[in-house]
């Protein structure tokens, strides 16, 4: 893996084991992903399953997903 001369340094003066460090977020960005997949394939079967959901579902479960978002970044803040 190829890592900045400035980022390397930085791990370097901080005594962070860089290996250990990009493994871990190897292996995280994988498992968002593999998720993300599941997800939308669930959201696939479950379509197809009870049909699309009216307009008035779509807009009340997007205003859930955006309260989720602005209470999960204020919380992150």
């Amino acid at each position: 893996m190829y890592l900045p001369e400035d980022l390397y340094d930085e791990l370097k003066q901080r005594g962070l084991p860089a290996s250990e460090l990009l493994q871990v977020a190897v292996r995280a960005e994988v498992e968002r992903l593999n998720a993300l997949t599941e997800t939308e394939q669930y959201l696939d079967e479950l379509e197809a399953e009870v049909g699309e959901p009216s307009a008035r579902a779509d807009a009340q479960a997007k205003a859930i997903a955006r309260r989720i978002r602005t209470r999960t970044s204020r919380q992150a803040s």
